[in-house]
């Protein structure tokens, strides 16, 4: 149809426009222009440009999902299977880092479509709650089956951190953030057996639980 062809061409300007000029630059009248419609009919299909930054943050959960799979097929150990997805995320987010300050702008108001805990993100989060959740589950290991349900959403908030942290990291090829993340990846590996300690293993699903309702 017509419409769908439209609303498609708007999305594929829109999103080559991000990748190559950034948010700030990016604008609902040069989106319009290069899609060759009005501005009326672009803000028709999309009210807001940041309608449109979320089709390109699922764009790039997606292109996470696609990245994540294959890597975590060859992997059986539980940290290493949860830094294929840390890792495979940061990676699809460097194109974008010389504009990461636009879209960490656009994210924090809390009625953004952006925000990452917004019912606009539920898809992109999703994959990335997924993620980990499949990285639990096909471990050589397994967790004890009420935190293995529990921490997914945890996981999914500490990518968050690290995404931040990663946007602000000014070391060369963010060495900093590698080795936060090889550091945490360290000391959960060193804490795992704590989940099968009998004394501590209400107070940590009352973290988890705690930790799920932020993400939830």
């Amino acid at each position: 149809m017509k419409s769908e062809q439209t609303r498609d061409l708007i999305r594929t300007t829109a999103l080559r426009s991000f990748r190559e000029q950034g948010f700030d630059a990016t604008t609902m009248r040069s989106i319009a222009s290069q899609s060759g419609v009005s501005l009326g009919n672009a803000y028709y299909y999309f009210p807001t440009k940041n309608h449109l930054v979320q089709e390109l943050y699922l764009e790039v959960q997606q292109a996470h999902r696609a990245a994540a799979e294959p890597a975590l097929a060859a992997a059986s150990d539980l940290t290493e299977r949860l830094g294929v997805v840390f890792r495979t995320g940061l990676a699809q987010l460097a194109p974008f880092r010389d504009y990461a300050s636009g879209f960490l702008t656009a994210m924090v108001a809390a009625d953004s479509p952006l925000n990452p805990m917004s019912p606009e993100s539920a898809p992109a989060r999703e994959i990335v709650v997924g993620l980990f959740r499949d990285a639990l589950a096909g471990a050589r290991r397994a967790l004890p089956v009420e935190f293995e349900a529990r921490m997914p959403h945890a996981l999914w908030l500490a990518y968050l951190l690290l995404c931040l942290y990663w946007s602000y990291d000014r070391s060369p090829g963010q060495r900093s953030t590698q080795r936060l993340l090889d550091q945490g990846l360290a000391l959960l590996k060193a804490a795992l057996p704590l989940l099968r300690t009998p004394v501590l293993r209400a107070p940590l699903r009352r973290l988890l639980d705690l930790v799920g309702e932020l993400g939830a």
